[in-house]
């Protein structure tokens, strides 16, 4: 018998309110091959960010998507998992991401940004989480409960890696822009207590950083993004990580875009599943 099932894969829309904001956000399910028929197994979840970027490259912002679906695929080793989507706020993606207002840049000072990521991931663990447990069969505990984020999607990644880590056990913080509030993130993760089992995958490129970035930075916008994935790396082991449960990953000559992340998506899944258990 072919394989002809093994690619099956369904992708399921909903539409999630806000209570914050008054608005419905639209979260997308893919679930795995043989979901309907294995009626009897639970299955991990990964949350990513950026939604819109995560499975068809046709509506990516860049062009280029992920590429969720065909890592699964082509990936065969990869446990078998839930991956939900989870739609940005497009021209509000700062202040979602970003739990702490922007201090540090050449804005104009009456032009404010940041400081809606502690609302944003309360909507993604009292909402989405337990309607994604509620309606799908999951393994809702933290073990099996990873999140992938990119860029400013890394900085929510990695702030609710801390604030939520009683919920979250892995993390995949992809070109982390904490250059963009680096002060009170470091403030927060050195006083905050760390969860010493969690699993923590960091990728950074060597030619990182866009026009965009020149608009809220000052200095050197390649350093800047490779000196945040080495503080957050060493920030974690200071806070009890144990070495083998972080990897860090600095590709040389790789840009700021779903490309580069998409190209390294199967080996960070590789790495924040390997505690998972069938």
């Amino acid at each position: 018998m072919k394989n002809s099932s093994y690619f099956y894969l369904k992708l399921e829309t909903h539409r999630l309110t806000m209570p914050y904001k008054n608005e419905k956000r639209r979260i997308r399910v893919l679930l795995p091959k043989d979901y309907q028929v294995e009626e009897d197994t639970h299955y991990p979840v990964v949350y990513m960010h950026d939604g819109q970027n995560v499975f068809y490259s046709s509506e990516a912002y860049s062009g280029h998507s992920w590429k969720v679906i065909p890592a699964i695929k082509r990936n065969p080793d990869l446990p078998k998992m839930i991956v939900v989507g989870i739609d940005n706020a497009e021209q509000d993606r700062i202040d979602e991401y970003t739990p702490w207002k922007i201090t540090e840049s050449p804005l104009p000072e009456d032009i404010a940004l940041g400081g809606g990521g502690a609302e944003f991931a309360e909507f993604v663990i009292d909402v989405v989480k337990p309607f994604i447990d509620q309606h799908y069969r999951t393994k809702p505990d933290k073990s099996h409960t990873a999140m992938i984020g990119s860029s400013l999607g890394g900085n929510i990644t990695a702030f609710m890696g801390i604030a939520c880590k009683d919920q979250i056990g892995a993390l995949g913080v992809f070109s982390l822009a904490n250059w963009i509030a680096s002060a009170p993130f470091d403030h927060y993760i050195t006083k905050e207590k760390l969860d010493p089992e969690q699993r923590v995958y960091i990728q950074v490129g060597t030619q990182e950083g866009d026009e965009t970035d020149r608009q809220l930075m000052y200095g050197n916008m390649k350093q800047a993004y490779i000196d945040c994935s080495l503080a957050y790396y060493r920030q974690l082991l200071q806070g009890g990580l144990p070495i083998d449960q972080l990897r860090l990953r600095i590709f040389a000559d790789e840009e700021h875009d779903e490309v580069a992340w998409a190209k390294h998506l199967p080996e960070c899944l590789r790495f924040l599943s390997e505690e998972w258990h069938s």
